[in-house]
């Protein structure tokens, strides 16, 4: 399988360069398991790390969008968010309602000393990633 290309936004870098260390550490995992699941999938050649909202995001060709931040006035926890009119967050919170946290229909939250079920958690992200080529099956294919 070949290695998906990322196109980055150089204005991205400064983003993550704010976060306090201890923040930068978590956020960095979650770009990280983004885009090593978006190697796992077939089909995702390319994908585009820019910043919507002033947060760092992702977005394949035919998936939807996918940011990840912390915010100061909700120190203890940062998140992962998805289109909130897709059925990403209601599908997740069918699937994942003991698994995790979940703001509206539009965040994963992670409380900052939380340990993330990483295997659940890349199910979430390939089917963003994939969400329209999936978006019709039941529970989103997963």
């Amino acid at each position: 399988m070949t290695e998906v290309q990322i196109k980055i936004n150089p204005a991205v870098k400064k983003v993550y360069q704010n976060y306090p260390d201890h923040v930068r550490e978590k956020i960095e995992h979650l770009r990280n398991l983004i885009i090593e699941t978006a190697n796992e999938i077939s089909g995702i050649t390319s994908l585009e790390e820019t910043l919507k909202w002033g947060e760092p995001s992702f977005l394949a060709k035919k998936g939807s969008t996918i940011r990840i931040h912390w915010k100061e006035k909700q120190p203890n926890q940062y998140a992962m968010y998805f289109q909130c009119t897709s059925k990403l967050i209601t599908t997740f919170k069918v699937l994942y309602k003991e698994t995790f946290q979940f703001e509206g229909n539009r965040a994963i939250i992670f409380p900052m000393r939380f340990t993330i079920p990483e295997k659940e958690l890349k199910t979430c992200i390939t089917a963003a990633l994939t969400y329209h080529t999936v978006k019709h099956l039941p529970t989103l294919g997963i």
